[in-house]
């Protein structure tokens, strides 16, 4: 996905949001979309003793990590927020 920065989405992330209802996908996937423009929206939060960020899509959560001088962002993981930070 292209934008101000660069969406990377690893393989085993894919094949998570492939598991997810095409409601809630079609959801994610214009937060990525956001995300090339503004890796730091209204509502995300730092994650307490780790590099990552989230934004939360409904009960779905969204880590990912910022490289800014590269303008990359990787997503880490796309999850259910009971499964986001065990």
């Amino acid at each position: 996905m292209r934008g101000e920065f660069q969406v990377e989405l690893p393989n085993r992330v894919r094949k998570e949001m492939r598991a997810l209802p095409n409601v809630i996908l079609e959801r994610i996937i214009e937060a990525l979309r956001n995300l090339a423009f503004d890796p730091f929206p209204q509502g995300f939060k730092k994650l307490q003793d780790r590099s990552e960020y989230r934004i939360r899509v409904g009960d779905y959560r969204i880590l990912y990590e910022v490289d800014t001088k590269a303008r990359v962002i990787v997503i880490s993981a796309v999850l259910h927020r009971s499964d986001a930070y065990g």
